[in-house]
């Protein structure tokens, strides 16, 4: 095979996650927090509507981003007001909110329908972008995928090595515990459930405005349930969800290239693009099943390993907490 058709997929397989990045970040984020915000599909659809409608009427994508995020923001401050408030399940007001963005994004996005518009432009970093192999894939992209790159670096070492980033954690695993130290937790976790939702929103208009340029009906429908699961496979750690919204968007790709391989000659693409969501449903069946846990647990070693690959849930996840 063509090693430049390789690099070529690869650096394609990275752009056309961005969007996935973002989402599984800002999720990430949530999570960690102690808020499941399950309205990320009808978020993702509706910020993406948003995003592209801000930018074919005004030709400005700093403005089509910024409402992007602040449709993000507004769907996930309604999902921390019905919990955290008003004391609502998260997962019954999260399917509500995605069927009633999903049903927005139609309604107020039928104007926009096939219409040509504005698309994020591509940006290489000179000097950078002609270094073998790794300048095509990191420095021949555009400012979303750059971004996506910082937003992984910049959550893993918020929330891992930095002050603010552990009491994060504290108030998804220990609640109780971050209160006693002075930490008003439920304040902490709306400011934080919007944060996510704002990169959600940035994922919306990235998927719009870059990676199926325009606006369709149901564009990106599922691409928030695929997050919500890459989340989980994730370990709700932000590098190793990245890396598996990169499986994902690698697994997608691959249908692109499949007729250029002899092997995969035959194979209906229909194959790689269902693949990604049958792999994903695999993958958290082996996550969540506790066999493997107990095939695991022979020795401390394998159990350790074994821990570290799949991680744990926050503590406190989707529970309601009073303060007293």
């Amino acid at each position: 095979m063509d090693t430049s058709l390789i690099i070529l997929t690869l650096a394609s397989m990275l752009a056309d996650s961005s969007p996935l990045v973002f989402a599984v970040i800002g999720e990430t984020i949530s999570e960690k927090a102690g808020v499941t915000n399950l309205s990320l599909d009808g978020s993702i659809l509706l910020s993406a509507m948003v995003g592209f409608a801000v930018a074919f009427t005004t030709d400005n994508l700093y403005l089509a981003f910024l409402a992007a995020m602040l449709v993000g923001a507004i769907v996930a401050s309604i999902v921390a007001f019905s919990s955290i408030v008003l004391k609502l399940d998260q997962i019954a007001v999260g399917f509500v909110l995605t069927l009633l963005c999903t049903d927005l994004s139609t309604f107020f996005g039928n104007p926009f329908v096939r219409k040509p518009g504005p698309a994020v432009p591509h940006l290489a970093i000179p000097g950078l972008e002609n270094i073998p192999v790794l300048g095509k894939l990191f420095f021949d992209q555009n400012v979303v995928v750059y971004l996506s790159f910082v937003a992984i670096i910049a959550a893993w070492f918020y929330i891992y090595k930095t002050q603010p980033g552990l009491k994060l954690q504290g108030i998804g695993e220990r609640p109780a515990a971050a209160f006693a130290r002075g930490t008003n937790v439920n304040v902490q976790r709306f400011i934080y459930t919007i944060i996510g939702g704002a990169f959600v929103g940035f994922g919306g208009a990235s998927y719009s405005l870059f990676v199926k340029l325009g606006w369709a009906y149901h564009l990106t429908s599922g691409l928030g349930w695929i997050a919500l699961s890459i989340v989980i496979f994730g370990g709700w750690h932000p590098i190793r969800a990245a890396f598996g919204a990169y499986i994902f968007g690698g697994l997608q790709s691959l249908s692109g290239m499949s007729q250029s391989i002899p092997a995969f000659a035959n194979v209906p693409t229909q194959v790689f693009q269902t693949a990604p969501f049958a792999l994903m449903i695999v993958a958290l069946l082996i996550v969540s099943n506790e066999s493997i846990d107990h095939f695991f647990s022979g020795s401390p070693m394998s159990r350790k390993i074994w821990q570290s690959l799949r991680g744990t849930p926050p503590g406190a996840l989707g529970s309601v907490f009073e303060q007293e």
